[in-house]
């Protein structure tokens, strides 16, 4: 069972993906969850849900955690025992968490599809992209804005934050591989470094909450 990607981005932060190419009874082999997530697998219909939660516990395993080592708290964001922070995403056969002993993470992986464009004036201002030379590239672009605030807003974890509003992606080339982000809400603002990835027609994000900020 192949981890896809393993990311150092520091001494204390790594991200983990996993292309979930397995069959549901290989990847239960070896992961033992508690009652509650058990039960939370039973209740998923889809068996490629099923088969990308149990991949997660895979991911978990790599980086020496096991499901029990896992809560969540009243907002549905993911906590570990330990105090470190975690953050974890799916879409599709991609799986992927990002774990910090420092920082404050987040992760997204995301298809990159032409639905984004329709959708697109809800989370950014659509007049940033006239510059791009040509479809793909804003379908590229537009994944890339959109995983950085879903990677933020599951930081931040608070009700009534709004992608078009409160967050703010600076803007960037895809050379650069990484951009900044900030968040102002309810008069308090916050800092955010922005990394991201291309695989397979998949973009990947993630972010940390810079220090003081």
């Amino acid at each position: 069972m192949p981890i896809y990607k393993t990311i150092t981005i520091s001494p204390t932060t790594s991200v983990y993906i996993w292309k979930v190419t397995e069959q549901e009874n290989e990847l239960s082999k070896g992961i033992e969850l508690t009652p509650h997530c058990q039960g939370r697998m039973e209740g998923m219909k889809s068996e490629m849900h099923r088969r990308a939660f149990l991949s997660i516990r895979h991911l978990m395993d790599q980086a020496g955690y096991k499901d029990h080592d896992l809560y969540y708290d009243d907002f549905g964001k993911p906590h570990l025992k330990d105090g470190k922070y975690i953050s974890i995403t799916h879409s599709r056969n991609f799986t992927g968490i990002i774990i910090s002993e420092s920082d404050e993470v987040g992760i997204d992986i995301e298809m990159q599809r032409d639905k984004i464009l329709r959708i697109a004036n809800k989370f950014t201002p659509l007049r940033e992209y006239r510059t791009l030379a040509n479809t793909e590239a804003i379908i590229r672009k537009l994944t890339i804005v959109w995983g950085a605030k879903e990677s933020l807003y599951k930081i931040y974890a608070q009700q009534g934050l709004s992608f078009l509003k409160h967050i703010d992606v600076m803007d960037f080339a895809f050379d650069d591989r990484r951009t900044v982000a900030q968040i102002l809400y309810k008069g308090k603002k916050s800092h955010y470094e922005v990394e991201f990835l291309e695989f397979e027609g998949f973009t990947c994000v993630y972010a940390l909450r810079m220090m003081g900020g």
